[in-house]
């Protein structure tokens, strides 16, 4: 069964690469330029296996996203990881305090790493 995940960033060039890089590993690949859009999908039923979100992003931040989303209990199963360049610490805490699956820096990590931790992360929670 193909996996699906959703992409949640401000960044089209980065939607873009990753979108392809996951589409060629198998992943069924949603991409969100907005909270506010991944919002709307979720919302309306879309059940992504992984969750890939961007923090620093306009209006609602990715943060913010993932303290509505587990409020409103609309991604129960999903792995969500955070994947940007906020590598301070309390960011890290912040993102912990949610609950998160994952944290990857974008600047240290190239497509194929990212990729990796990410099968990583997903096969560990379906333990």
């Amino acid at each position: 069964m193909q996996k699906k995940i959703l992409f949640v960033d401000d960044d089209k060039f980065l939607l873009d690469m990753y979108a392809l890089k996951f589409s060629k590993a198998g992943y069924e690949v949603k991409t969100a330029d907005s909270t506010e859009v991944a919002l709307k999908e979720l919302r309306d039923g879309y059940d992504p296996d992984v969750m890939l979100v961007d923090i620093v992003m306009p209006g609602m931040d990715g943060l913010e996203f993932v303290g509505t989303v587990r409020k409103e209990k609309l991604a129960g199963k999903t792995s969500i990881i955070m994947l940007t360049n906020q590598g301070a610490s309390d960011d890290i805490a912040k993102a912990k305090k949610l609950s998160v699956d994952g944290y990857i820096v974008k600047a240290t990590s190239i497509p194929s790493e990212v990729l990796d931790e990410v099968e990583k992360i997903y096969k560990s929670k379906k333990q």
